[in-house]
């Protein structure tokens, strides 16, 4: 059973400002240390950023609280398979969400072109 849906879109342009005035700064409320670890291997790391940006935020949206009520940018991470696909790895606050939510399976979809990025989740509880 769905129990969770959440869909965000990032304009690139936004994150770049935000990248250009704070840096660093940034990247660090945004990303969590492993993300981090890729983060200072990629040569855009602005786009980087917008679709981890993109992909927290529709997880957020999908727990039901949104970058609020305890659940921040650190407690959702954004990894891959070997083959590429995207995956959900949640600590803190989103886990014990996810955990009183039922969730047993997730599903995330990152799209983007050169000026925008947009990402889907859905959560799942049963089998």
């Amino acid at each position: 059973m769905i129990v969770g849906i959440g869909t965000d879109i990032v304009q690139v342009d936004r994150i770049q400002q935000t990248w250009s005035r704070l840096g660093e700064r940034f990247a660090r409320r945004i990303l969590t240390p492993p993300e981090l670890d890729d983060f200072d291997k990629k040569k855009n790391k602005v786009a980087f950023l917008a679709k981890r940006f993109s992909a927290k935020e529709a997880v957020a949206k999908a727990l039901g609280t949104g970058i609020a009520k305890g659940v921040s940018f650190q407690n959702i991470a954004i990894g891959h398979d070997e083959l590429g696909k995207p995956l959900i790895v949640l600590s803190g606050a989103a886990s014990a969400l996810a955990d009183r939510l039922g969730i047993s399976n997730q599903h995330l979809s990152i799209s983007d072109e050169r000026e925008y990025v947009v990402s889907f989740v859905v959560f799942e509880s049963g089998s």
